[in-house]
């Protein structure tokens, strides 16, 4: 199983705004080349096969779905979770990508470098934000990873939940990969369960389910 590239390691701008003259503050102009930079996120494909297209959805439409999600499930996390910031979260936690690329939940080998590859890839991006927001950007980025609150446990389990939905749908998905078993998808995904326990649930049924059409072997 392979884990796609980077959108991009080009160094230079989407949009070159130093060429453009216009008259605008210092502060603006770091704040729309980052938005311009994370137009790159478009070109990170993931494995994930849609469901309304015979394609594999991109970063930025994983993250969309996300910040839906969590409009829509919050009444089912573990803890009274801030809806605004668990939306910033999951807007925020795969820009790193863009830099770093996708890394396939079940691909052991890409995995052992993942972490090291997308702190650098976070320093880099944030970066080109000013500083106060840079700091707020690297932070939600860092609350996200480490999970220690309601929002950021509720956050990862919309992360793994969203991907599973997209594989049950397409009659098993990335779960018909080699050395993809049930037990597998079990462990890989248990970060549901911290974040909601009914989700969890749901989790598990869809599992079995998979497990019974043939989707998934048992493992």
């Amino acid at each position: 199983m392979t884990t796609p590239m980077p959108a991009s390691e080009a160094e230079d701008p989407l949009l070159d705004l130093a060429e453009m003259s216009l008259d605008i503050s210092p502060r603006l102009a770091e704040q729309i080349a980052f938005i311009a930079e994370t137009d790159r996120l478009k070109a990170v494909l993931r494995l994930s096969p849609l469901l309304s297209a015979p394609r594999r959805e991109n970063d930025a439409e994983h993250s969309w779905h996300l910040a839906l999600m969590v409009l829509v499930l919050a009444e089912y996390a573990n803890e009274p979770i801030n809806v605004e910031r668990t939306l910033k979260l999951v807007l925020v936690h795969d820009l790193v990508e863009i830099y770093a690329g996708d890394t396939c939940l079940f691909d052991d080998e890409a995995r052992k470098d993942q972490a090291q590859r997308e702190a650098a890839a976070a320093g880099r991006l944030f970066a080109i934000l000013p500083a106060d927001q840079e700091a707020e950007f690297h932070g939600l980025w860092d609350e996200f990873e480490a999970r220690r609150t309601p929002e950021a446990r509720f956050a990862k389990a919309m992360d793994r939940l969203q991907p599973l939905l997209l594989n049950a749908g397409n009659q098993g998905g990335t779960w018909r990969s080699p050395g993809v078993t049930g037990a597998r998808v079990r462990e890989r995904t248990s970060a549901i369960d911290d974040g909601s326990r009914a989700l969890w649930s749901c989790t598990e049924e869809l599992l079995a389910l998979g497990v019974r059409k043939g989707w998934l072997s048992p493992g």
